[in-house]
């Protein structure tokens, strides 16, 4: 860590789901830093699972000192709800952030007796250290802010940047469960993310301390950046065709399997084919965006489609799921359903080209589907 900047965020090993949604192998951490000049600011707040553990590791940095400030980059209550606890030990401390976060304390029942609102450029001079304020708008919320602290080479990222796990879980392997968490959690804003690179391109970062995940230095950090530019821009980083199957009795999905082994026998690069009953959603959603190309397999059910994948479309459409080639496969016994539920799904996507044929399967392939997917293959590949 930088000189002038401590670490005092907690992980929390027993949380087996963010948002009371995405699967956690082995928990999540807040991050919460103190900023030392000759005034002190506490940068953000934990998730009231950790109150007391945090609490309890401002004391022990601040060793008795008090501080000036705590800044709030992001309002969400796994960065806030703690708040009002260190506002009750430090009834002096001025709460920082951007207009929209100060106007909605009181929704989370925050009550500050000292605030003050900054914006785009402002600065906060600590003596010896400085905080610039970067809006960031829609990086998730619309109250968030980044800051830069120009001393230390350090930027405070709030949300973006961060990943699932604790901090220190797979120190060598960011981008897996960063690309999960951007994907499923920002990646919907990827015109707001693109502005703030741009904010941030002419700044000279050593070090990237997110709200989530480990602080990010040298090559991680560049690599970080180098990836947000790809995300953020909905451009491909993998060439590659994701088959997703959402089958009931097992004769779609060993469609899909046999699809997979046809694109890796023509050299389709990176093949991934996907249980979407079974396997995590969130992980689908990132290897859709991950890579170029997408095949969808399900059966019909009331004269609709499968749940499992409405639910994965639906998802890519709120993720606003972009620039792909996309084919269709499905299964019906007596009237088929689930192509047209699909196509329908993704032609109100941005940029999906469609590829032909749609393949029909009546419960059980035959020998002219397994041809129709031969063709299908060599067409997405085109």
């Amino acid at each position: 860590m930088n000189k002038g900047i401590k670490y005092i965020g907690c992980d929390d090993h027993d949380l087996d789901l963010f948002e009371s949604q995405y699967m956690l192998e082995e928990g999540m951490c807040y991050n919460s830093y103190i900023l030392e000049g000759q005034h002190l600011a506490v940068l953000d707040a934990v998730d009231i699972r950790k109150q007391d553990e945090w609490l309890g590791k401002v004391a022990a940095a601040l060793n008795g000192r008090k501080p000036e400030y705590i800044i709030i980059h992001h309002i969400e209550p796994d960065h806030s709800s703690s708040l009002g606890a260190f506002l009750a030990k430090y009834p002096d401390a001025t709460v920082v952030g951007s207009a929209k976060a100060i106007a909605m304390l009181p929704q989370f029942g925050i009550q500050a007796g000292k605030t003050q609102a900054v914006k785009e450029g402002d600065v906060l001079d600590l003596g010896g250290l400085t905080l610039k304020f970067i809006m960031a708008p829609m990086i998730h919320w619309p109250e968030v802010m980044m800051s830069y602290c120009a001393e230390a080479k350090a930027l405070f990222s709030a949300d973006a940047f961060g990943k699932f796990g604790v901090y220190d879980a797979d120190p060598d392997d960011w981008s897996c469960e960063a690309r999960r968490y951007y994907f499923n959690i920002v990646g919907k804003y990827g015109t707001p993310v693109s502005m703030v690179l741009k904010k941030l391109s002419p700044l000279d970062i050593e070090a990237i301390c997110p709200l989530h995940g480990p602080v990010l230095e040298g090559q991680k950090k560049d690599e970080a950046l180098r990836l947000y530019s790809i995300w953020s821009a909905y451009s491909v980083e993998t060439k590659g065709v994701l088959v997703a199957h959402a089958s009931i009795h097992g004769n779609t999905a060993k469609a899909a399997e046999l699809l997979g082994d046809i694109l890796r026998r023509k050299g389709a690069g990176r093949v991934e084919v996907v249980d979407l009953c079974r396997e995590d959603m969130a992980e689908t959603i990132e290897d859709a965006f991950r890579m170029d190309k997408m095949i969808v397999c399900a059966s019909s059910y009331d004269n609709n489609v499968f749940p499992p994948m409405h639910m994965f479309l639906w998802k890519l459409q709120q993720k606003a799921y972009q620039g792909r080639r996309v084919g269709i496969v499905e299964n019906g016994s007596w009237a088929p359903s689930a192509g047209r539920e699909m196509k329908a799904m993704l032609e109100t996507m941005k940029d999906v080209t469609i590829v032909e044929p749609m393949v029909t399967i009546r419960s059980t392939m035959t020998e002219e589907n397994k041809a129709q997917l031969e063709e299908l293959a060599n067409n997405i590949m085109q």
